[in-house]
């Protein structure tokens, strides 16, 4: 493998592995709480739709991974919402799973490529005509940001000593 696809590979296994950590540490009646949801608490200023839980931004980690690289091996762009939906995975073994799907699914691209030189290749996306690597890169910060909000709503449930697999 050349040097940049083995930077972008050893990425995306991190930010795999990242996910993995976050559903193994949270406690599964928490998984899809979201911090203002807590009983007895007050509104307050974090209290805005914007805010997911941890298992929502999770999926839409992984969902972007999976869109992705669902493109790049079998060309289709298919949004995976309607099976990352709270419903359809509702315990952290179920999105553990989907998450095992999304990594095999990236590691089957990752197959494809046999040099740097792949990564300057264009392809049919959804939006037209893309150059791979702006592509992977994109792909990578959109999934590292679901991720990095999914690590934020843990520590917030953390810090509120609500997740029942981390207290002491």
């Amino acid at each position: 493998m050349d040097k940049f696809i083995e930077c972008l590979d050893r990425q995306f296994a991190q930010l795999h592995s990242g996910s993995y950590e976050l559903i193994a540490a949270i406690s599964p009646e928490l998984l899809y709480r979201q911090p203002w949801q807590q009983p007895g608490r007050q509104p307050g200023p974090l209290n805005s739709t914007s805010l997911h839980s941890c298992g929502e931004q999770v999926l839409r980690s992984a969902a972007i991974v999976e869109q992705t690289f669902g493109g790049i091996t079998t060309n289709l762009w298919d949004d995976p919402f309607e099976w990352t939906l709270p419903e359809s995975l509702p315990t952290p073994e179920k999105v553990a799973g989907y998450l095992d799907e999304v990594e095999a699914t990236r590691k089957r691209g990752f197959e494809l490529f046999q040099s740097d030189a792949d990564l300057v290749k264009e392809i049919m996306a959804p939006s037209g005509y893309t150059q791979l690597l702006p592509l992977m890169l994109d792909t990578l910060t959109r999934a590292a940001h679901h991720q990095g909000r999914a690590r934020a709503t843990f520590e917030i449930l953390q810090a509120e000593g609500l997740n029942s697999k981390t207290r002491g």
